[in-house]
């Protein structure tokens, strides 16, 4: 049984869908629905069983036989969430206990991380998974810091060599889009809060930039399509021996204006953009650049290039916003 945790979430579903056009049907999902249209990214998929979050662990200890690797992709994602007990409770302590009971039982455990552990980007972006190489960052916040707080828990408990998984792997996500985001709201990737904009004619609304050296819209992301994530995932599937913590995006920075002009291209209109200031509470907190080194991950041996953008974007366009029914 291979079980993912948020697998009706974003990067879940697709996962989740690449498991079944392989074939996979003992797939069990824990996630919350609440009362929204999450469930539709579900909809086209066979699974074994699914599961709330607070029953994760029971549900893997009745399971415990079955399991062979848990995918833990499940988390408070809102970098504005302001309530810190609340992604304290799910980011980090069920990954740690997660980690623990994968180790204790023998299951492998892929988990994702974020690249807004990175915060400014004044320490780089190398995934550097030594305890050392973690502690030079400092995330802009909460959500950052407790994906941040997990890594280096990890990665002192294979410094000091305590039990762990027979596989395990951390994913720094970039800037991820594609299909299966409706949920999200306003955590939804620029492409898909600007497409009912451009499909009605109206201009690409950015963000003015604040600070020097970046022009407005110039901020400067590593956007990468969510399938190149699922590959990566599927690809550690593959490969039980490779265990590490990874970055997972192109390796190439674009700007939010490349990002609205592949937008654009991809409906067959001529580009008009319009630039706004930027809310207060976010200046003080925004990534202005953000790019992936990817060498580790090369290294251990995943050498499938990455979508280029225009490539990826017209794609989630044209199969999947601009249908009836855009979900994967």
């Amino acid at each position: 049984m291979i079980v993912v945790t948020g697998g009706a979430g974003f990067i879940g579903s697709n996962l989740v869908a690449a498991l079944a056009e392989r074939g996979v049907t003992n797939v069990a999902v824990a996630d919350r629905f609440r009362d929204g249209e999450k469930w539709q990214n579900l909809a086209k998929r066979e699974v074994a069983a699914l599961v709330a979050p607070e029953d994760t662990l029971a549900f893997l200890d009745q399971h415990a036989a079955e399991v062979e690797v848990v995918f833990h992709l499940g988390a408070v994602s809102a970098t504005t969430e302001r309530d810190v007990d609340k992604i304290v409770a799910n980011n980090v302590a069920l990954t740690l206990d997660l980690w623990r009971w994968c180790a204790w039982r023998g299951a492998r455990l892929i988990y994702a991380s974020s690249a807004a552990t990175y915060g400014d980007g004044s320490a780089g972006f190398d995934d550097d998974g030594t305890p050392e190489g973690l502690a030079r960052l400092r995330p802009l916040n909460a959500y950052g810091w407790s994906k941040h707080l997990v890594d280096r828990r990890i990665a002192r408990a294979i410094a000091e060599g305590d039990q762990a998984p027979p596989q395990w792997a951390g994913l720094k996500f970039f800037n991820v889009y594609g299909p299966n985001e409706r949920h999200k709201g306003d955590m939804m990737s620029v492409v898909a809060k600007l497409y009912p904009q451009l499909a009605a004619g109206e201009p690409a609304r950015l963000f003015r930039s604040h600070r020097d050296g970046f022009e407005d819209g110039g901020q400067l992301r590593d956007f990468i399509f969510v399938e190149d994530c699922v590959a990566v995932m599927l690809w550690l599937l593959d490969h039980p021996e490779v265990n590490g913590l990874f970055n997972v995006g192109t390796g190439k920075a674009r700007s939010f204006r490349d990002l609205a002009l592949a937008t654009f291209a991809a409906l067959g209109r001529e580009p008009r953009i319009e630039y706004f200031d930027m809310p207060e509470h976010l200046q003080g907190k925004y990534q202005y650049f953000t790019e992936a080194k990817t060498e580790r991950l090369r290294a251990a041996g995943f050498d499938r290039p990455f979508t280029e953008l225009e490539d990826g974007v017209r794609r989630y366009v044209r199969d999947f916003l601009a249908r009836p029914d855009p979900y994967r």
